[in-house]
Order: structure tokens, then sequence, then C-alpha cells
């Protein structure tokens, strides 16, 4: 009788049960397909609120809830268990990465809404945890990388697709249909760009490395050409600014430029801007192009600050983010509360067409001030830590290396991120599975490929030393 009434009243819930009873076997048997699973959905999950209008909170469905199983069953495990590979939990990027979550979690027991803080540091938790410290066990001995990138970008493309198709309808070089022809896939066109950026240079190694096949060479290729369409269409042009900064690390890296001249002319640049700030906003304020269907002029307005809106919008959302870090410099307003605080700190001299009385409009379009706001000066400080640490580590395991697969992805690996890195001075999406998958499963493959190749060179010096008496004897 009560099967039937469950049957009957909600056979919703009654088709749900058998998905869930398999992701629940999956995630106890076979965590790793149930994690290669979420990465594929990722670009096509929507969130909660766009399918079912009135909740009190949000979530990314299909992923979000099953990462939050995976979460989950993950410190069960550790919990029954006891066990987990001692060199991924304490590799340096891992105890970076640890190092933020726990200033996360005391900047959420001060913060000025703790249930929205504590939300966001479980997201954090869950991102983390999938795809990275799981997925860097997926990955040890240099295995599975390719399917964990290939599955992202395959049903990627079933967005772009569908991106450009709806685009075609208004005009392939209209600028605003850009902005939300990706709905309801991708919140605009900027998290669609960053997307794409970081994708952009596995597409690249795929087509050009040769120890892939010709057929997936070929492949790559069309994948490749796609991506590079739709990230013209895309009309971001913190992703085009991204994917310049890329290049230049990607040069700096193959020229191997050692890292004191770097950091000296590094640290003369950041100098002569702050020595030059006026004259610097002043010639930036006679830029007059507006973003626009020009290609070129589009891109020329990124300097735009007397006219654009757009980035006239994020400067008063930086200053916003500033004041609020001044009011609460060690501890910041909380993890995730930036949006519901920066209305108040807003300056008449800095509001735009686009802002609003309420302070509705979102985060503070930085990857760094939205940390330094919420979380205080030890909240942007650790998470440059960790982009310092992976960079660190990317670097050196590139240069040791000598199998040319791997190397090629470290190197895919690291122009991805920075290209994510360089967007983040500009917006910030670690708060959604779209880019949290690349953002830590590129990490995750650095620490998997650096812990393999110290593992391959040991290995190669203890057979080394072990064969050496024996030829030093026979040349006797």
């Amino acid at each position: 009788m009560n099967i039937w009434l469950v049957v009957t009243r909600d056979t919703m819930a009654a088709a749900a049960l058998p998905v869930l009873l398999a992701v629940a076997l999956l995630a106890v048997f076979s965590s790793d397909k149930l994690i290669f699973i979420v990465v594929f959905f990722s670009p096509l999950s929507i969130e909660l609120s766009r399918l079912m209008p009135g909740f009190s909170f949000d979530m990314f469905l299909p992923t979000e809830p099953v990462l939050f199983g995976i979460m989950v069953l993950f410190f069960l495990k550790i919990i029954h268990e006891r066990t987990f590979d001692k060199k991924i939990l304490l590799h340096p990027v891992s105890l970076v990465i640890y190092l933020n979550l726990f200033w996360i979690f005391l900047t959420s027991l001060t913060s000025s809404m703790p249930l929205v803080s504590f939300k966001f540091l479980l997201m954090r938790i869950w991102f983390v945890v999938a795809f990275y410290l799981l997925t860097a066990k997926i990955f040890s001995g240099g295995k599975k990388m390719e399917q964990y990138v290939w599955l992202y970008m395959i049903s990627f493309l079933i967005v772009v697709f569908y991106a450009i198709s709806r685009h075609w309808g208004y005009g392939l070089l209209d600028k605003k249909a850009a902005h939300y022809v990706v709905s309801p896939f991708y919140n605009d066109h900027t998290s669609y760009g960053a997307a794409i950026a970081m994708y952009l240079p596995f597409a690249v190694l795929f087509a050009i490395n040769r120890s892939y096949s010709r057929n997936i060479r070929m492949f790559a290729r069309v994948v490749l050409g796609i991506l590079f369409v739709a990230f013209v269409l895309s009309y971001s042009r913190a992703a085009w600014l991204s994917m310049i900064a890329a290049l230049g690390v990607w040069g700096i890296i193959k020229l191997k430029i050692r890292f004191q001249p770097l950091f000296i002319t590094s640290v003369v640049a950041i100098a002569l801007l702050f020595s030059f700030q006026h004259e610097i906003v002043i010639y930036l304020e006679r830029n007059s192009d507006e973003s626009s269907s020009n290609l070129t002029e589009h891109f020329s307005s990124m300097t735009n600050i007397s006219t654009d809106a757009s980035n006239l919008e994020r400067i008063n959302r930086w200053n916003c983010a500033i004041s609020m870090f001044k009011e609460r410099p060690v501890f910041g307003y909380g993890p995730g509360t930036y949006m519901f605080q920066y209305a108040k700190y807003q300056l008449k001299k800095d509001r735009t067409i686009i802002s609003t009385n309420a302070g509705d409009g979102g985060n503070a379009h930085s990857e760094y001030l939205g940390p330094l706001s919420e979380s205080g000066v030890l909240g942007l400080l650790t998470f440059l830590l960790i982009i310092g640490t992976v960079l660190y580590t990317a670097v050196h395991t590139w240069s040791r290396l000598t199998d040319s697969r791997l190397k090629g992805i470290v190197l895919a690996a690291i122009i991805g991120l920075v290209t994510y890195y360089v967007h983040g001075f500009l917006n910030n999406f670690l708060d959604t599975d779209k880019l949290s998958v690349p953002f830590w499963g590129f990490t995750a493959m650095i620490v998997a490929i650096d812990l393999y190749s110290r593992q391959e060179n040991t290995k190669v010096n203890f057979t080394e030393a072990a064969t050496t008496p024996t030829t030093a004897t026979e040349n006797c």
C-alpha cells in the first residue's frame, strides 16, 4: 500500500529512486566514474532557481547534489579506513589549500551572515574533495587526464553549438546577443569565455602532440577550430586579455627565463605603475571606445574607464570591496557575503546606469578583491599562496619531465590556469561547477604528475646506483 502511494502521488520521486541508488553505488564502488560523470554534466548543469523559482537556496543541478554526496562519502571513508594517499594529502599545494580552507572556516565563524558563509565553505570543500583530492588520486601514475579534459570538452561543445545557433538568429556579430545566448547553461558570456580560454591550451595540445594518434589529432583540430570561433563570439574581453597574458607566460616558460630577472622586472613594472598611476588614469580616461560588435573597438574599450558602463560598474564593485576591507581588514564580512553587503558602500560618484540601490547585482567581479572584503587580508594572501605554489610546482615539474605527453599536459594545465588567474582580476566564478572543474582539476594534474615524476626519477637513480658497482668491476 505504501509503495502504491509513493508511485501514484509522487511519480517523479519514484522515478528518481533508481537514479539515486545508481549514484550511491557508483560513489561507494567506483567514485572515479562518478566524478567523471559530474565533469561531463558540469557544462550542461542548470541552476535550481531557473528550474524552480522561489527557492530560498540555489545550486547547480544535477552536479552539486552529487558532489555533496561524494564529499560525505569521502569523509566517512576516511574516518572508517583512516587512509588516503599521504603524498597527495601532504603535497605543498594541498597544504596551502588546507590553509585557505581553514581561514575561510575561521572567517565563517566571525561572519556577518554565518549561514551564507558556511554554505560557501561547504561548496568550496566539495569542489576541493571531488576535483582536487580524489581527482589527483585518479590521475596517479599519469593516467586518465585526457579523459577528464575530453569529457568536459565534448559536453561543452553541446553548449557551444547551442549558443552559436541562437547567436546566428540575432546575427553572429551582435555583441548584445552574446550576453544571453549561453543561458541557461552559463550565467553570462564572461564565464563562458573563461571556460573556453581554459580549455583552448588542451585543444592545441591534442591537435599537435604526436603522443596522440592521428585520428585524435585530426578530431582535436576540428574541436580547436570550433572553440576558437566560440572564443571570438563570446565577446568576453576579460577572456581575450587572459589568453594574451597566458601566451606571454608560455613564452617565458619555453624560453626558460630564470625567476630572478623575471621577479625584478615585475617589481620594477609594479613600482612604475604606482609611480605614474595618476598619469595612467588620465590617459585611460581619453579612451572613448564603447563596447560594441566591432571586434577591434570592443577589445580597445577594455581600457575605457570614462563611458563604458561595464568597466565603470567593475570599478564601483572594486571600490566597494576595498571599502569593506578597510572596515573589517582582518576577518572581513564573511565568505560569500559580498553580494549582500556591498550596497551601502556604493558612492554616488561611482554608480553607473547598471548599478542598483539594493546592491543585488552580484559579486565583486574579482577573484582577489572578493576574498579581501569577505575574509580579510589573509583571505587574499592564502589564495595568492595557492596560485604561487601551483605555478612553482608546475614550472619545476615541467622542467624535470622527459615524457613528451606528460610535459605537454603540464604546460597546457599551466596555460589554462594562468588564463583564469588573469581573468580573476576582472571576474570570479569559483563558486560554480563550470569553472571549478578545470581550476581544481588542472591543479590536480600538476600535483599528480609532480609526484609521479619524482617517483620515476627516484627509480632511475636507484637503478643507476645499483648497476654502477657491477660496471666498475667489469671494467677492472
